[in-house]
């Protein structure tokens, strides 16, 4: 059972998630000299958990199973897609919502009818926040893997 454990990709794609995760609540406190429990579940920050997860899962796999395999490939497109999505379509979404809210604060000062919904801007990556993801979700898959 802990050899399945130590060389379980899952494990290693859930470890390099809640380490980034883990980076960001430490990242707040560092630079907004408060706890913020809600950035270890939120999208969006340094560094993308996402970007992570998936390179930590296709490294680790791999690692133990080859680099020239169907499953390996298949990680690796999972990864590309994932972080082409996390620095694109939703730092897109985010920049919007951002203008979006502007927009419903601005027309509420005028008395415009206001929304109570306000629209989550943190939703997606810089590529150096993707970038550093990736290296994170690589390092965590050879340092269980190397043992180092």
């Amino acid at each position: 059972m802990l050899i399945f454990l130590k060389q379980s990709s899952l494990v290693t794609a859930i470890l390099a998630w809640f380490a980034a995760q883990v980076i960001k609540v430490i990242t707040v406190v560092v630079t907004d000299k408060r706890i913020d429990f809600g950035r270890f579940i939120g999208s969006g920050g340094m560094p993308s958990s996402h970007s992570a997860f998936v390179t930590g899962l296709a490294m680790s796999i791999g690692l133990n199973s080859g680099f020239s395999g169907e499953t390996f490939s298949i990680a690796a497109v999972l990864a590309l897609v994932v972080m082409y999505d996390a620095a694109g379509i939703r730092r897109a979404a985010g920049e919007q919502a951002k203008i979006l809210n502007q927009l419903v604060e601005e027309w509420g000062k005028q008395n415009y009818k206001n929304t109570e919904v306000h629209l989550k801007e943190l939703l997606g990556h810089t590529p150096m926040q993707v970038f550093a993801g990736a290296v994170l979700g690589i390092a965590v898959a050879m340092l269980r893997y190397f043992g180092i």
